[in-house]
């Protein structure tokens, strides 16, 4: 594995670079991204709030606020295959065991460990696509990549509430623990560096409190700043609908949970089909930033017609739903390719891993956030004008900071 490949069969190879690290990336979120199809056989049988329900998503969001950043540090110095491979053998462990629990609390932790190993999945499979595809490709290869995330989310809306309806919600556990143990184990077994090189950590560079205070310095560049005001946005808003959908559908229409999984299931396909179309587009545009923007626009229209118009129509349903997961889901293709390529070349892991572990301050605070306000007013309607408030004003923000970004784009 370590060879080095001619040309033709390194060019040829860089696909199933993308095939695994798109799988890896399926695999490790299935659980995570699917929790909010089986949330209501949860709350029924443990007798949980709105609250708790966010909770638990929060639960294996905790540590990558962290582990993030750790995780982007490691893949600047190690191979991507270590670092991807037992990150995610540890969500697979962790989530099969988790099947024996019997409290919340217990639940908790384990989703807590889950997150620890889900650190290395974003970060690692992002920067083992970058290092294989150049410029004018990054963009088409990194959207195929990141459709593992709604992908994963998609499968698991419609088979994790078939296995909590056939075995119980516990089984559902398992199952996402044996297929993110078969997504690590690919990965491990078929990753290779380009030109079979493998990172070697690197000299020194000075004591650990200025090593961390250098990275963290990036935070105030212009174009991390715009990466802050739309990731933060975007991702609420994409957890916002993840998490609630289906609460929101049997609540409101009164709909049976499987066929309000099934409108999830829409939205999280039309995710898979954005982050590839958006992140192909942003290729051709003249700005890579530019396809992120339009969807802030696309996410707010969505939510205004599902907070304000009346929509009995199944088909106006899945309408929308396709839109806003199109919009809502398909940001990530292109938000993570202009990260990318906005930072240095040596530092490229550590960017992805910052601008993903800020992101996670939002997917830890949102789900609980709209939890709560759901349990105070009995309302959804707070939470959703919360996600277009948040999203018009990282519009604004971003528009106002395209004009502080130099011509490189360079953090």
């Amino acid at each position: 594995m370590t060879m080095l490949l001619p040309m033709t069969s390194a060019q040829n190879y860089r696909w199933v670079i993308l095939l695994i690290a798109t799988l890896a990336q399926a695999a490790a979120c299935f659980f995570v991204q699917g929790i909010g199809a089986i949330s209501v056989y949860i709350q029924a049988d443990m007798a949980l709030s709105a609250f708790q329900i966010g909770t638990l998503v929060s639960a294996a969001q905790l540590v990558p606020l962290v582990g993030l950043l750790v995780a982007g540090e490691l893949l600047d110095r190690f191979s991507e295959r270590l670092v991807v491979g037992v990150g995610t053998l540890v969500v697979g462990i962790a989530l099969s065991a988790a099947v024996l629990v019997e409290s919340y609390w217990a639940m908790l932790l384990f989703l807590v460990i889950v997150g620890a190993g889900y650190s290395t999945a974003q970060p690692g499979g992002s920067k083992s696509v970058a290092a294989w595809f150049d410029k004018s490709q990054r963009g088409f290869a990194m959207g195929i990549r990141q459709a593992g995330l709604p992908l994963g989310g998609a499968l698991a809306a419609i088979i994790l509430p078939t296995v909590a309806i056939t075995w119980g919600w516990r089984a559902s556990f398992l199952v996402g623990g044996l297929i993110a143990i078969f997504g690590a184990l690919v990965f491990m077994l078929f990753y290779r560096a380009p030109g079979g090189v493998v990172p070697v950590a690197r000299d020194s560079e000075g004591s650990v409190t200025k090593v961390v205070l250098s990275r963290l310095a990036m935070i105030r560049e212009p174009a991390m700043k715009q990466i802050m005001a739309s990731g933060i946005s975007l991702i609420s808003v994409q957890y916002g609908i993840l998490i609630f959908t289906v609460l929101y559908l049997h609540s409101r229409l009164q709909m049976e949970v499987l066929q309000a999984a099934t409108l999830l299931f829409v939205a999280q396909g039309a995710g898979v089909a954005g982050r590839i179309f958006l992140a192909a587009w942003s290729d051709r545009c003249r700005s890579r930033y530019f396809p992120v923007m339009v969807c802030m626009v696309a996410v707010i229209v969505g939510l205004l017609v599902l907070v304000w118009l009346p929509l009995h129509s199944t088909l106006m349903l899945s309408g929308l739903m396709a839109w806003l997961g199109f919009f809502g889901f398909g940001w990530y293709g292109p938000w993570v390719a202009y990260v990318a390529e906005s930072a240095p070349a040596d530092k490229t892991g550590f960017v992805l891993g910052l601008a993903m572990a800020i992101n996670q301050l939002a997917i830890v605070s949102i789900p609980p956030l709209l939890g709560w306000l759901l349990d105070i007013s009995g309302s959804f309607m707070l939470g959703w004008s919360l996600l277009i408030a948040m999203t018009l004003l990282g519009l604004l923000m971003t528009i106002q900071r395209q004009g502080e970004i130099n011509e490189s784009d360079r953090v």
